[in-house]
């Protein structure tokens, strides 16, 4: 019988795609890009990725979906003013319009309807990266076999800005317009006015550096976590503990930065061990409660006078 023998496939994520099945026999296509929501398997064969996101994952969809809240409520807070009484009401439609997108977006998501997503398990780096490992085999044509290869992990972050983009776009100048009677005609739209532009920079950075994010985003959230709680608690002379129980605001900033710990705690270890892990997220109260102890001691106006006692 004749086989007929097909030339190999180049390129590391260049694949065949399945034209039929007859049985156990399968006829292939061309090697070139596979389809979305495939990937292809160690014989350079396109298969549907059947599998769904694991914890990390699902961390890191958490993580990116909490960027632009985050960058919603820095926004407000810093152009609302201490006189405004709107502040938390926008702070809660901020948080309405990203969980409202994030539930659409899953619910759009293969399989449609359902708030699970189907997926392909990531690999190594370059999986982010596919449009970089296009195959010249003869140094003058270009393979092109750029897929989504961590399907759906690099889309849907864009397709949920999309939708956080759209609601507030909606909801928010309405609220502002009738809410923000503390505010100047100016300042009441300029939290809405920063979104319109942390939205193309997140949209950018996911696009460049997802495969990059989302090895690195455990630490990035325990480092800006800790260096935000230190320029938050230094710049509003937070030094005991009664500030923070006087000042229901301030504990408020606090347990968000101690969940914000916590994630990142999670992440790294990822729960696999449950007794070695667990004990871990002790440490979350740490760095507040050593800066708390130690602020009196390092305070510059007496370091000064004890240094000018000194000479």
């Amino acid at each position: 019988a004749a086989v007929e023998i097909q030339p190999a496939c180049l390129g590391l994520y260049c694949g065949r795609t399945v034209l039929s099945v007859n049985g156990s026999v399968e006829t292939y296509g061309d090697c070139g890009v596979c389809p979305r929501g495939q990937r292809t398997d160690d014989n350079k064969i396109c298969r549907e990725c059947t599998g769904s996101p694991d914890r990390y994952d699902w961390l890191y969809l958490g993580f990116m979906a909490m960027l632009p809240l985050v960058l919603h409520w820095f926004f407000i807070e810093w152009y609302s003013g201490k006189k405004s009484s709107s502040a938390l009401l926008q702070h809660l439609t901020a948080l309405l319009e990203c969980s409202v997108a994030a539930v659409v977006t899953l619910l759009l998501s293969d399989p449609v309807g359902s708030l699970h997503i189907r997926s392909c398990r990531v690999k190594k780096l370059s999986d982010w990266y596919t449009m970089l490992y296009n195959p010249s085999p003869d140094y003058i044509t270009t393979v092109h076999c750029t897929h989504e290869a961590v399907y759906p992990l690099y889309t849907i972050v864009f397709i949920y800005y999309a939708f956080c983009l759209v609601l507030m776009m909606l909801l928010r100048p309405l609220l502002v317009k009738k809410i923000a009677c503390g505010l100047g005609r100016s300042d009441r739209f300029k939290s809405i006015y920063a979104a319109l532009y942390f939205f193309p920079i997140l949209t950018v950075l996911q696009a460049v550096g997802g495969g990059l994010l989302y090895y690195a985003f455990p630490y990035i959230i325990l480092v800006l976590s800790l260096v935000t709680l230190a320029v938050y608690m230094s710049a509003s002379e937070v030094e005991f503990f009664k500030d923070l129980l006087v000042r229901k605001k301030r504990l408020v900033v606090l347990f968000s930065h101690w969940l914000l710990h916590a994630y990142g705690i999670i992440s790294i270890s990822k729960l696999d061990k449950l007794e070695q892990d667990l004990p871990l997220l002790a440490l979350v109260p740490a760095p507040a409660l050593f800066y708390l102890m130690t602020a009196k001691y390092t305070e510059p106006s007496r370091i000064l006078s004890e240094g000018g006692n000194g000479h």
